[in-house]
């Protein structure tokens, strides 16, 4: 649901602010694009808990006693369903879009499959899956300018860090299964640092995006989202249990859930709108 009105704001406010609010709301291609999108994200979902059924035990036991009453079949089904029906959907639209989205759904299960397990490009590509549905809308309105790779740059940085962030806490599940993530590979220290460089290299961004002026009050959210870090990068060094690092991964996702609610802030009439008593 965030992914779906992080669409749909980025469409209004960033995309395509010259078009009437109406028309986009109405534009069916668009809205069909979003559809496919959730429907591969959540085939996405399915396909990494099948994947990762041994490693929840350890992790995450709370949440393996519901997947207890969903059959590994019943999961499969479920995948195939919703990619099948998402590539249906597509081929209504156009055939770029059967090609974006089964290149998608199989970048999913090859992360699910092989590639989360492996050193640094585990990370990385977890981040690119979870900024490509934006890049859905980008590319649907041939809009690429400077400042929105700033954003999709900064929104990169965030998800490494949450990344590396759910690695750290779920460092037990990964030994297990012989996951190398950095924590598994080099300790928590290694992580930690990694954590630092990667927030302290966010700032570039967000203060060019910040000192820009192209983005309205939002910049007010770059500067909080900063001071969050910060103490995010405190916490983590202060972190020695699993329950200290799963605080500082919900920190990043009001971080994260806070930049797509705040893409309204580009637009200042609306904020005005928001607070005028006429």
């Amino acid at each position: 649901m965030l992914i779906v009105v992080a669409q749909y704001l980025c469409s209004i406010y960033i995309l395509a602010p010259d078009k009437p609010l109406l028309e986009l709301l109405l534009d069916l291609n668009l809205f069909l694009l979003i559809v496919c999108t959730s429907l591969v994200i959540a085939a996405g979902y399915i396909i990494n808990n099948f994947y990762d059924w041994e490693k929840d035990l350890i992790n995450k036991p709370y949440k393996t006693l519901l997947d207890k009453n969903i059959s590994q079949r019943a999961k499969i089904n479920a995948y195939v369903i919703f990619n099948f029906t998402a590539l249906i959907i597509a081929a209504s639209i156009s055939f770029r879009a059967v090609l974006f989205f089964s290149g998608y759904s199989f970048g999913i299960w090859l992360y699910s499959h092989k590639l989360k397990k492996i050193l640094y490009l585990g990370n990385l590509m977890a981040a690119a899956l979870a900024i490509t549905p934006f890049f859905t809308v980008f590319v649907y309105y041939k809009n690429l300018d400077f400042y929105i790779i700033l954003h999709a740059v900064y929104l990169f940085l965030l998800l490494l860090i949450r990344e590396l962030t759910k690695d750290m806490e779920n460092l037990a599940g990964d030994l297990s299964q012989d996951y190398q993530t950095i924590p598994v590979r080099y300790g928590l220290s290694r992580s930690k640092f990694w954590i630092s460089a990667l927030t302290l290299l966010s700032f570039i961004p967000s203060y060019l995006l910040f000192i820009s002026g192209e983005i309205g009050l939002m910049k007010w959210y770059f500067l909080l989202a900063n001071i969050l870090l910060v103490f995010a990068i405190v916490w983590v060094y202060n972190s020695r249990s699993k329950n200290d690092y799963s605080l500082v991964h919900i920190l990043l996702k009001i971080v994260l859930a806070l930049g797509v609610f705040s893409i309204f802030l580009i637009d200042t009439s609306v904020v005005e709108s928001l607070f005028s008593f006429r």
